[in-house]
């Protein structure tokens, strides 16, 4: 990759969508900045990539980075089921889908615990602010109980935590960051791209003009005084060399399918990504404390994706001649015989 282009040629404005018509200040931007960079990097062709939203802010940013990828603007939180079709029409494209937590929490989260139970091949980025910003402010799914509101109201409801119920679910790839913290979220994007399976990640991303102040534990201030990262995360991509000089111990190695390799160096206690059951027991233990636990939480790069399950072909059923779509004679007297 030169100072320039990338690996396949492209120079980063390749990787920039329309200009954006969020607030000024909203994490959206820079998560949307950080997927710039890390598709980039990656070197992901463009007409290989799809772009998979709902409804709501977090929604409009497919819009923002890629322009001239492929693209499905869908109706309240059915996005994965969006997803799902799209990945099983053609398996070659990126499915990145970007949503946020009221149309994955609330109207969307039958369909989001289906896509993780059936582990479709997708990238599944949460926009979190904990509030609904395109109808001014009222409590999402995801605020903390005793959250305070910029108008004063106070939430009564329990929180649904995103990672807790992919983890509950088995999900085969779950990490959460905060949209601030790009030295962590662009290496969890690659490694979520490069992960074969259902790839969650929550990203606190703050409301600055509904829900980034005192009483918020969505908000900028809170966040970074509470966030507490289980590890310092590193990607190596397949196309690149293994080079990790690192203390024997202080780090661990995970290989996902393609050859690439997550790298995680160790920042306190030590935290084995692949136990789903201590993967739970952090998040767990630092909603008691009131830390915001980040990093990647749990990977399983053993689990068979939905369409490897389902033996739908690598190749994209567009492609696919009469041959392979038709029985033949013998085959479908044979089947029809099984109902004489």
């Amino acid at each position: 990759m030169s100072a320039t282009v990338n690996r396949v040629g492209l120079p980063r404005d390749a990787y920039k969508g329309a200009a954006t018509t969020l607030c000024a200040g909203c994490g959206h931007n820079s998560i949307t900045n950080h997927m710039i960079k890390a598709l980039y990097e990656l070197g992901v062709e463009p007409h290989m990539l799809a772009k998979m939203s709902g409804i709501g802010c977090s929604s409009k940013t497919p819009a923002y980075f890629v322009e001239s990828a492929h693209g499905f603007n869908g109706v309240h939180g059915r996005m994965p089921a969006l997803t799902t079709g799209a990945h099983l029409a053609n398996r070659q494209l990126i499915m990145l889908g970007v949503s946020g937590d009221g149309d994955t929490a609330s109207i969307g989260l039958g369909q989001f615990m289906h896509m993780i139970r059936r582990n479709v091949d997708c990238t599944y980025i949460i926009e979190d602010n904990g509030t609904y910003g395109l109808t001014k402010g009222q409590f999402s799914a995801t605020a903390d109980l005793g959250s305070v509101q910029k108008k004063g109201g106070v939430n009564t409801f329990q929180p649904i935590d995103p990672c807790a119920v992919a983890l509950a679910l088995g999900c085969s790839f779950v990490a959460r960051s905060f949209s601030g913290d790009g030295k962590q979220v662009v290496p969890l994007i690659k490694a979520a791209i490069a992960h074969r399976g259902t790839a969650i990640l929550d990203i606190i991303s703050p409301c600055v003009t509904f829900n980034d102040h005192d009483g918020s534990t969505k908000s900028y201030s809170w966040v970074k005084d509470h966030e507490e990262s289980i590890a310092d995360v590193s990607f190596i991509p397949f196309f690149e060399e293994v080079h990790v000089d690192y203390e024997p111990g202080t780090v661990r190695d995970v290989r996902l399918h393609d050859g690439s390799h997550i790298v995680l160096k160790k920042l306190g206690e030590d935290h084995d990504p692949t136990d789903r059951r201590a993967a739970i027991q952090v998040i767990e233990e630092g909603r008691a404390e009131g830390h915001l636990v980040t990093g990647l939480l749990y990977v399983d790069t053993a689990m068979s994706d939905f369409a490897t399950t389902e033996h739908i072909p690598e190749q994209p059923l567009k492609d696919l001649g009469e041959d392979e779509l038709r029985l033949s004679r013998d085959d479908f007297a044979q089947f029809m015989s099984e109902f004489a």
